[in-house]
């Protein structure tokens, strides 16, 4: 298997190549030259497997220059009972014709630990392949919830120094809390003036700078990034859609042959991305619900051809979706328009020069056969929240309950009695405030941590470990920079003159 950039601007690589350097360094991305595919007997075959099981088949297939023992070998290191709470990883709850995929049993409570488990093992063992003698840089942008996951996973790692750059007052306390107090003696972390755009679009710019790059290497460092801008990031959540499938299968809940509908809260366009990857291998899908909060530039996308950042930028109560720039949706258009670079290359050059492009009309309709747009409004997503708990007693997080609204209005419009996954992919205890709010209407709680002992009493959900007495745990980070400071940052924390 070789990997190609979606600009076509640079040469095949291989798997490990992919994952040690993270994008592509002349701009652009890295996907596989083509897509795998199981058969039906395969697919229906999973029922009976486990997910560490399903794992090493999903990934054997894309990381042909690892071993089938490597594969082994770093599946069991991530997805085990000392990192995830539960043993079938990633649990289905089934919600009258829906299906709540949780994501969140990891250490940091986010959907983001399903594949930052595994990744410092995927990028140690591709180190080793590339002979890198450089000591590799991590850097991350994230709206909240990347962070944590990633310097959870390479904390203290050989090697590997991780920076994450999170915008200013732009997540929740919760999601602050954990991020900067992190240990670790290779961890940074930086609060940035501004928004997540400002931060992703920052760490891109560095990842393209070769003037700066150059410096580093002569320092004996090189970059490569946790963000789904990595294969390595976005291939294992690949797993988890096969997983679901085969559960439901298990359990009599689907037959063979019968298709599912998938329903994704989505931001960077990783975690839907993933999902139709799973789809182009031969998961039985019939439509895929990308779900959005007021920041709808993917729905008004999906329903226009025309992909606009020319709007304003919202703070809402699902920060991990407060995303304009979504990365991964370059991949996706690659893939839907044949691998078709300079369609790309010219849309992506439009964003960038006029905040905005339009697809041909023959790649509207390729999107619109699988794809449908809808968004919650802050009103909507606490309503579903309390309407959700008060039918099932069942707690949603802030970014699952628009993956659920989303689904709804879907339904309104079509009918569609297809069965639906919705990927849940945060604890509801990390939008405490929130998803309080929602259950209990306003209350004077000013603390992050009593309204989280407050929640606990209202839902009776039990507090997840990675989310305990954060409160009492010391604040080892304090650095705040503007976006144009970042790169100082960098060689400040990296102590390079």
């Amino acid at each position: 298997m070789k990997y190609i950039s979606t600009r076509g601007n640079y040469k095949q690589v291989s798997a490990a190549e992919v994952i040690q350097l993270g994008m592509v360094p002349t701009g652009g991305l890295f996907v596989p030259q083509q897509i795998p595919t199981f058969s039906e007997e395969e697919i229906y075959g999973m029922k009976d497997n486990t997910y560490q099981e399903i794992a090493c088949q999903v990934l054997k297939e894309f990381l042909t220059d690892y071993t089938a023992d490597e594969i082994e070998e770093v599946v069991n290191a991530a997805y085990n009972q000392d990192n995830f709470t539960v043993e079938e990883i990633t649990p289905v709850v089934k919600l009258d014709e829906q299906y709540i995929l949780e994501l969140w049993h990891g250490p940091t409570a986010a959907f983001k630990d399903m594949a930052l488990q595994i990744m410092p093992y995927l990028l140690a063992k591709a180190i080793e392949k590339v002979e890198l003698e450089e000591e590799v840089v991590i850097l991350v942008a994230t709206s909240g919830d990347t962070g944590k996951a990633a310097l959870e996973g390479f904390k203290d790692v050989d090697g590997i120094e991780i920076i994450v750059f999170y915008p200013d007052e732009g997540v929740s306390k919760v999601q602050e809390r954990q991020m900067i107090t992190t240990k670790g003696d290779n961890t940074a972390v930086v609060a940035v003036e501004g928004n997540f755009d400002d931060c992703q679009s920052t760490v891109k710019e560095i990842f393209a700078d070769q003037e700066f790059k150059e410096l580093l290497e002569t320092e004996g460092y090189q970059f490569s990034s946790a963000n789904s801008i990595n294969w390595g990031r976005l291939l294992p959540q690949i797993i988890y859609y096969f997983v679901a499938y085969a559960n439901l299968l298990s359990n009599n809940e689907l037959e063979e042959e019968d298709k599912i509908n998938i329903s994704v809260p989505t931001g960077n366009f990783g975690n839907i991305l993933a999902a139709y990857y799973a789809y182009q291998m031969g998961l039985p899908v019939n439509q895929f619900i990308c779900a959005s909060n007021d920041n709808n530039v993917l729905t008004d996308f999906l329903k226009t051809g025309v992909y606009d950042i020319n709007r304003s930028f919202k703070q809402t109560i699902s920060p991990s979706m407060d995303i304009l720039i979504s990365s991964n949706l370059e991949r996706f258009l690659f893939e839907v328009t044949g691998h078709d670079a300079a369609k790309v290359n010219k849309w992506y050059q439009q964003l960038q020069d006029e905040g905005k492009f339009k697809v041909d009309q023959e790649t509207k309709a390729e999107i619109k056969q699988v794809f449908s747009g809808y968004y919650a409004t802050e009103e909507e997503t606490l309503e579903t929240i309390n309407q959700v708990f008060k039918r099932y007693n069942y707690t949603l997080d802030t970014h699952t309950a628009v993956g659920v609204k989303s689904y709804q209005k879907y339904k309104a419009d079509t009918n569609d009695q297809t069965s639906t996954i919705i990927a849940s992919t945060a604890n509801p205890y990390k939008f405490s405030k929130a998803v309080l709010q929602a259950l209990e209407g306003e209350n004077k709680l000013k603390d992050e941590f009593e309204i989280l002992a407050k929640l606990k009493e209202v839902s009776g959900l039990k507090i997840h470990q990675g989310l305990k007495d954060l409160d009492q745990q010391e604040v080892r980070h304090n650095r705040k920079s503007s976006s144009e400071g970042i790169k100082a940052e960098v060689k400040d924390i990296l102590e390079i003159e």
